[in-house]
């Protein structure tokens, strides 16, 4: 732990920024693979109804994410300030409190889920072909609500101590598990071995068990003479400012993954009522593409479209996200130590690194659009709409990585309302009514561009909410001087 925090106080700001920031990347791109081997294998089966079941089915499995968040976005932020003002025990005490805590949501989150499953599913926009399968790889999802929460949970308080690289191989030893389980439980045969051929029930199974080995690691390192953190019992606290702490920066983080999942909801539904033929055009050579009435459109097509594009696009995302992820321990270390020149330069690096990256990952799927879409579908339809959509959502990838950087940085300092705010802007305020307006005025075109309108409006919000917090940075600077 002195080795981390020489990183937190001493180490030059670039060097800081990336040693932290590159594991926290890495893992990120770990769990787009991790989504996209279940999405391959699945993909393999060659049935679009079990490709878009899946889809259907995984903002539910978000909801239990988003539990796991408030633990974990929630502890980091809490432990990486605890750290900035010298106070140890407190560490031990937050992280005890994720896990147990953890626990209990889990097992409630699964229980939920179980108990309305029928309610649940109709509600997300499945469809008469998708239900069973969307059933059956929820009810096994449920079943390890606690492998989700806690593995989510510690992967974040893993980094909030300054141990990126422990929680990146953590999620890499879980998703080797992943991959290594996925062809045997989904497929029927390959390379002329005779497997489980279990489809989707195959690929939540495979995705538990990764989980628990990722849960195992982490445990591991926590044993350790390496990890200030702890899951003793007998420094679990609520008292003393401890779960107020958590939750109060965990909610918004976790509102927003419920706000993603119910986005994503919105989203199905809106395209299931295209479950019937429509007709979209064929992409137009321009940069933003538009849909209109010559490539024909049948039954979960526009589903799985939309399913393999995300999925694609999960990758500049997560790899954005992980890049304000990552210098979060930075900030809420430098913010409770109130040291905010240091603070404000790695903000300052931390973006200019995320526009570069955006642009660059930008220009390179607009020059490989088709041979990404081809690695999770060969149906011709689902080829083309999914093309013409990552088109789209592309639009915002420059940018939208300024809205990361300050989002991670409010949660870090501490900044309950602002980062609620953010939480239900992006996502929530912005995008629902606007995915509803742009779809009745539109159609499936509206559908499309809705998310990266409201990235961009997203980023103005971001913006505009830190102005008054540098404010107050100079003037608690001017006054200590």
């Amino acid at each position: 732990m002195i080795k981390n925090i020489d990183l937190f106080e001493k180490a030059p700001v670039p060097k800081a920024v990336l040693k932290l920031a590159v594991p926290t990347v890495l893992s990120m791109i770990v769990t787009v693979l991790y989504n996209m081997v279940d999405a391959f294998f699945v993909g393999l089966i060659n049935d679009p109804s079990q490709f878009a079941a899946v889809n259907v089915a995984t903002p539910v499995f978000m909801f239990l994410m988003a539990a796991g968040n408030i633990f974990g976005m929630g502890g980091s932020s809490f432990l990486s300030r605890a750290l900035g003002e010298k106070k140890m025990d407190k560490v031990k005490s937050i992280s005890s409190f994720c896990f147990y805590a953890g626990i209990v949501t889990g097992i409630a989150g699964g229980m939920i889920i179980t108990a309305l499953m029928h309610q649940i599913l109709t509600a997300v926009g499945t469809t008469e072909t998708t239900y069973g399968f969307a059933r059956d790889y929820l009810q096994i999802i449920a079943y390890g609500g606690p492998l989700i929460v806690i593995g989510m949970a510690f992967t974040n308080l893993l980094r909030g101590e300054g141990a990126a690289n422990a929680s990146m191989f953590g999620m890499m030893a879980g998703t080797a598990a992943n991959i290594i389980l996925d062809p045997i439980f989904i497929l029927d045969e390959l390379f002329g071995i005779k497997l489980l051929g279990m489809g989707v029930k195959g690929a939540a199974i495979a995705t538990l068990i990764g989980n628990a080995v990722s849960i195992f690691f982490y445990i591991f390192h926590i044993a350790s003479k390496n990890s200030l953190l702890s899951i003793n019992p007998r420094f679990f606290k609520m008292g003393e400012g401890i779960a107020s702490g958590v939750v109060s920066i965990g909610l918004p983080a976790s509102l927003t993954n419920i706000l993603m999942s119910l986005s994503a909801i919105v989203t199905n539904k809106l395209l299931a009522s295209y479950y019937s033929v429509e007709v979209v055009e064929e992409p137009l050579r321009s940069l933003i593409t538009t849909f209109s009435d010559s490539v024909p459109i049948f039954g979960d097509v526009p589903t799985a479209a939309m399913g393999v594009a995300l999925k694609a696009n999960m990758l500049v995302i997560f790899v954005q996200l992980g890049l304000g992820i990552g210098i979060a321990p930075l900030i809420g270390y430098n913010f409770g130590a109130r040291n905010f020149k240091r603070l404000k330069s790695v903000m300052k690096f931390s973006i200019l690194l995320n526009v570069v990256a955006g642009c660059a990952l930008t220009a390179l799927y607009f020059l490989f659009s088709k041979q990404i879409v081809n690695i999770f579908s060969k149906d011709e339809a689902v080829v083309n709409l999914g093309i013409s959509i990552i088109h789209a959502l592309m639009v915002s990838t420059p940018v939208i990585g300024i809205m990361f950087v300050l989002n991670f940085t409010f949660q870090a300092m501490g900044k309950a309302v602002q980062s609620l705010a953010l939480a239900i802007s992006r996502q929530g305020v912005v995008f629902l009514p606007l995915i509803l307006a742009l779809n009745r005025i539109f159609g499936m075109r509206g559908i499309v561009f809705a998310q990266p309108i409201a990235d961009g409006i997203a980023v103005l919000i971001a913006l505009a909410m830190f102005i008054p917090i540098n404010r107050s940075f100079k003037k608690e600077s001017m006054n200590r001087s």
